[in-house]
């Protein structure tokens, strides 16, 4: 119901336009709120009803780090880089998720679950080096303590994935 809302949201926006200055960042907005992020044919569309050409959208959104134009991660994981987790080893710990999650930073795992983003500061210097997950915080981290968090919670997304239907298809 409420991505309902959020949905009738994006197209009452979209059906007010009235070719408005300003309006773009505002549309983008609703269409990230109503898909998680802004894919290609919310571009073309907002596109066609602003007469701005996709190029340019496609320019905001790549300027903006509001924006995403891929889907999030069921988890989102964010790891300090801010100076007291620096000098605590968060290079490390940055090259240790990295490598668990076979992504760079800001990119999703192909699976889906996980999403990889650093930040500059978490505001728990004192637990250094700090470890976001969802809105879950791992202090005091250590390279083999944030590899047993992710597989843990990989193995979970796995327990509550629903098995395949027999002769779906599916794998």
């Amino acid at each position: 119901m409420a991505n309902e809302t959020k949905g009738a949201d994006f197209t009452y926006r979209l059906w007010r336009y009235n070719g408005a200055q300003g309006e773009l960042i505002p549309l983008l907005q609703s269409a990230q709120e109503h898909f998680g992020y802004i894919p290609r044919r919310a571009i073309k569309y907002i596109s066609g009803v602003t007469n701005i050409p996709e190029s340019s959208v496609y320019g905001v959104i790549t300027f903006y780090n509001q924006f995403r134009l891929q889907p999030m991660g069921e988890h989102v994981i964010r790891l300090c880089v801010g100076t007291a987790c620096h000098v605590s080893g968060a290079k490390l710990l940055v090259d240790t998720v990295i490598d668990e999650l076979g992504i760079e930073v800001g990119g999703t795992t192909e699976d889906g679950v996980f999403t990889l983003f650093t930040v500059a500061c978490l505001g728990c210097c004192s637990l250094a080096p700090v470890m976001m997950v969802d809105e879950e915080t791992h202090g005091r981290l250590t390279p083999a303590a944030a590899r047993k968090i992710i597989r843990a919670m990989r193995r979970r997304a796995k327990e509550q994935k629903p098995p395949a239907k027999v002769g779906s298809g599916e794998i």
